[in-house]
């Protein structure tokens, strides 16, 4: 019995090898399987001409952003320069509004007093209170305040207020005939309408 039990050799080779022999399958269907995994499928021409599209159309978009970011922030920059020259321009326009009235107060003191001049206190008066106006208007045409007296010009609504309009035969219809007050600008901006007198057709 125990001689039936026991292998031969030949029978211990024959089971090894088939055993070798299976492993080796196994591990090349493994590998086989592995490779096969592992192989990147090929990319196409076409696939690698979209890529670059997309990638030239995103680099297309960013290239439109920059250059709106940069134009607003030029925009940003002019507009802050405007406002800080502005800001410079007109900051003495409320104190000059405020002269204004003294100017028209001189003014009007000179002409009350030039009809009635023969005084010589007067002549006196006015003397002085017209050195006195043109050192004032003086002052203002070196802060950029110009004086508006349109006495023959056309109307313009932009520059000018109407407080009256007469028919005149002998000017133009729209024409201002004559200034009731003085505007006056600075550097540019209307801080006072003139005041005037329009002529209208009959």
């Amino acid at each position: 019995m125990e001689e039936n039990n026991k292998h031969s050799p030949k029978q211990i080779d024959s089971e090894d090898n088939t055993q070798h022999i299976t492993e080796q399958d196994t591990l090349s269907q493994e590998n086989e399987q592995t490779q096969t995994e592992e192989t990147p499928d090929p990319i196409s021409p076409d696939d690698i001409t979209s890529e670059i599209d997309e990638l030239n159309a995103t680099l297309e978009i960013m290239k439109a952003q920059i250059l709106r970011e940069r134009a607003d922030n030029d925009n940003l920059r002019k507009r802050q320069e405007r406002e800080l020259q502005n800001a410079y321009k007109f900051a003495t326009e409320k104190l000059i509004k405020d002269l204004l009235p003294i100017i028209d107060s001189l003014i009007l003191g000179i002409e009350s007093a030039q009809k009635n001049e023969q005084h010589e206190a007067l002549a006196q008066f006015i003397s002085g209170s017209e050195m006195t106006l043109k050192l004032f208007k003086d002052t203002l045409t070196r802060h950029g305040v110009i004086e508006i007296d349109p006495t023959g010009e056309k109307f313009d609504p932009e520059r000018h207020e109407a407080v009256s309009m007469v028919s005149n035969t002998d000017i133009t219809p729209n024409t201002v005939m004559h200034v009731t007050q003085k505007g006056y600008e600075l550097n540019g901006r209307i801080i006072r309408a003139a005041q005037v007198i329009v002529a209208k057709a009959l």
